[in-house]
């Protein structure tokens, strides 16, 4: 699933006209550069919620064919479910197997493929695992981090805090209960769930970009242009 309804209120005012994982970085949308790294991880079936200026997205994408997936939508209102809402009302076209959430707005390296082994690990066994989140070095955005990872892979609150990435692994009987449509937020909901000891985790320390504002925008693009030689385009598609 990769989320993209939110409203993108520190991007405005790209925002106004455009959902934020439209806008461009290296001559294509933020989104896109995430369906390309799930596509070339082995993930091809992929659900996106859409919310503010929601129909353009699946105008933008289509059925996912030209990417080499699968893509199907789950409508919001204007004003989305935030993440825990997001990810319940989707769960019928989610399936019974564990499946990767990432954020829509993210650009990033990491190696989807890599999931493969935590999925099949938490439907294995989703009493002492139920979930998997990738963390990453605190970002300028998030000194303070959100949470920290044990010595033996384990999500807690106490210790080095790090980023959540937005990556994260989930069995769907976590949300079977959960309200849907309507908005409640994943954290702090799912800290009863780490408390439990139910959520492994990782460091990731590579390519990771929460690109939040026009300016942080504007330097990815920049960056990405520098590094593919590729003439500049507008910020939005």
């Amino acid at each position: 699933m990769i989320l993209a309804a939110g409203r993108g209120q520190r991007m405005r005012p790209l925002t106004d006209a455009h959902p934020k994982p439209l806008l461009a970085v290296g001559g294509k949308p933020l989104i896109v550069w995430q369906i390309e790294r799930l596509a070339a991880g082995g993930w091809r079936d992929i659900v996106v919620n859409t919310g503010w200026l929601g129909a353009q997205i699946p105008a933008a994408l289509g059925d996912g064919a030209r990417f080499g997936v699968r893509l199907r939508y789950s409508v919001e209102p204007s004003e989305p479910f935030e993440t825990g809402g997001g990810i319940a009302t989707a769960l019928p076209l989610l399936g019974q197997a564990p499946f990767v959430v990432v954020s829509g707005d993210i650009y990033t390296d990491f190696d989807y493929a890599r999931l493969h082994a935590v999925a099949h690990t938490i439907a294995a066994q989703p009493q002492h695992t139920a979930a998997h989140l990738v963390l990453t070095p605190n970002p300028e955005h998030n000194p303070g981090g959100d949470m920290a990872l044990t010595a033996q892979g384990r999500i807690c609150r106490d210790g080095q805090r790090r980023n959540y990435g937005n990556i994260g692994v989930f069995h769907p009987a976590l949300f079977a209960a959960r309200p849907r449509s309507q908005p409640w937020p994943l954290f702090p909901w799912l800290y009863t769930v780490v408390d439990a000891g139910r959520v492994s985790g990782e460091l990731f320390a590579g390519v990771w970009h929460n690109v939040g504002t026009p300016q942080q925008l504007a330097a990815l693009d920049t960056q990405l242009r520098g590094e593919t030689g590729a003439p500049r385009r507008p910020q939005a598609q």
